[in-house]
């Protein structure tokens, strides 16, 4: 009994000294000290820090640290273009992608221009959502309604968006270099499938390259330089994607027991998209002789020409939610040219600074170049994503915003492993040497705090610095000090 009554004398007084709890008197010490002395500790004093808290409902702030410097904000730059597209758009905006034909039909076989025109839709056969393919129910439908044989031309028309420009400051690895998640897409007025083309490697026999499989065959051009090895576990496979080309090299080496899919960036969309749809009408036993043109190429029109078919997006709610809590880039990407002026990523952001304007925040000391926060350019303060926050926290569209950032510990989250049982809304953020998590917490007492956390030029291993955003989102859900 005795050594039973020692330990828990000695589990308590050690609880007692922890950093931040109990001090001298008894007392909980207020909030400031306690993240000073988190910020202290050896696994957080190495990196660069930028800490914005507010108390939403006093109108009080609650602590601040390099409030007005500069950070790079990683994936927190998508609260920006989320917020943006629900102000400018609204939560109900849905995409439009429509087939026309102009031409004329006899019997079975339709003579002249079938034409497909994108809005931006970034949900268009995309594989995060997981909704049904509207190239192939158009083509079977087509099928369905006598269509045995289609002469003449398929017109890709993404002039929606501005084409042929990639944001200012995304690295030229995350278009071409494929060794795990997929970072940078290019966005395109007509896009399919996230535009990327699945490729499926599969190992062989050692010492022999292993399977290359993409479907459809010939979109990619395939060099197979990788080989398979003896070992049963652990892969050095890489996926190279000459910059705008379709050209693709595999290099290093795939386990005897390697399979697996890799999504490949295409270099055109709009040109994707039409040499799919002729392959999906090829499978619905159509005959084809069409000829694959880009609308852009075009001198003019030949005109609108019958509506076939009409295909709506999810709602912008939907696809909000889909960007932060996946922290998708292409869908944020293909947003923010979605509200920009002259649908380009330069308009986008200018019509981003104008919205944060009319919240009331300085956009002088930001430097915004995309939607995603992939570009190594951008530029944000602490004091500028609290007041966008705040903002958001009383916008018509507050709920729906909020409700789109993950929840702690929500599966098939950014936040999935981290703060469970926290009650806690949040955007993720990460780069190298970069992390962040920007939200809401609701307190014990009642009430909602706006926070802010970034850790820029760290040196050390990035869960120390997660684990310390952590600690400190729990001591602002923790009971306030009476």
């Amino acid at each position: 009994m005795r050594t039973a009554m020692h330990r828990w004398y000695v589990l308590v007084t050690g609880l007692l000294l922890l950093p931040g709890l109990l001090p001298e008197g008894g007392e909980a010490q207020p909030l400031a000290p306690q993240i000073d002395s988190l910020l202290q500790e050896r696994r957080a004093a190495h990196a660069f820090w930028g800490i914005s808290i507010y108390d939403l409902e006093r109108d009080s702030l609650l602590y601040g640290r390099n409030e007005d410097r500069g950070f790079l904000p990683a994936s927190n730059q998508k609260l920006f273009t989320t917020a943006a597209a629900l102000d400018l758009l609204g939560p109900e905006h849905r995409y439009e992608t429509t087939l026309t034909f102009d031409g004329t039909t006899r019997d079975s076989v339709m003579q002249g221009d079938l034409r497909l025109v994108g809005s931006g839709d970034p949900t268009f056969g995309s594989t995060a959502l997981a909704r049904t393919d509207p190239l192939r129910e158009w083509a079977e439908r087509l099928a369905e309604m006598g269509v045995r044989r289609i002469e003449g031309r398929l017109v890709g028309d993404g002039q929606e968006f501005l084409d042929g420009f990639y944001p200012d400051g995304w690295s030229v690895n995350y278009l071409t270099r494929q060794k795990g998640q997929q970072m940078g897409v290019r966005a395109g007025g007509l896009s399919y499938r996230d535009n990327t083309v699945p490729v499926t490697v599969r190992a062989t026999q050692p010492g022999a390259p292993p399977e290359v499989r993409i479907q459809p065959e010939g979109v990619l051009s395939v060099q197979n330089e990788a080989v398979t090895s003896e070992r049963w576990r652990g892969s050095t496979l890489l996926i190279n994607r000459t910059f705008s080309t379709n050209k693709i090299v595999l290099t290093g080496s795939v386990a005897r027991s390697y399979g697996g899919v890799r999504n490949v960036p295409v270099s055109d969309p709009t040109a994707f998209t039409i040499r799919i749809f002729r392959e999906r009408l090829r499978n619905a036993g159509i005959e084809t002789d069409l000829e694959l043109v880009n609308a852009a190429a075009l001198e003019a029109s030949s005109g609108e020409g019958e509506l076939l078919f009409v295909h709506l997006s999810p709602l912008l709610s939907e696809i909000v939610e889909e960007i932060n809590k996946q922290s998708n880039n292409f869908y944020a990407e293909q947003v923010l040219q979605t509200y920009g002026w002259g649908g380009s990523t330069r308009g986008g952001v200018r019509r981003t600074e104008s919205f944060l304007r009319r919240a009331g925040i300085d956009t002088r000391a930001l430097s915004l170049n995309d939607g995603s926060g992939l570009s190594r350019k951008n530029l944000v303060t602490p004091r500028s994503v609290r007041a966008l926050l705040a903002h958001m926290d009383a916008h018509p569209a507050g709920d729906v915003f909020r409700r789109s950032l993950p929840r702690g510990g929500e599966r098939g989250t950014t936040l999935r492993s981290r703060l469970g049982r926290t009650s806690v809304w949040a955007k993720t953020g990460s780069l190298a040497f970069i992390r962040g998590l920007s939200g809401y917490v609701e307190r014990p007492g009642g009430g909602r705090v706006a926070f802010t956390l970034f850790a820029n030029n760290y040196t050390g291993p990035s869960y120390q610095i997660t684990h310390t955003m952590d600690d400190i989102v729990r001591l602002l859900a923790a009971p306030p000090p009476s």
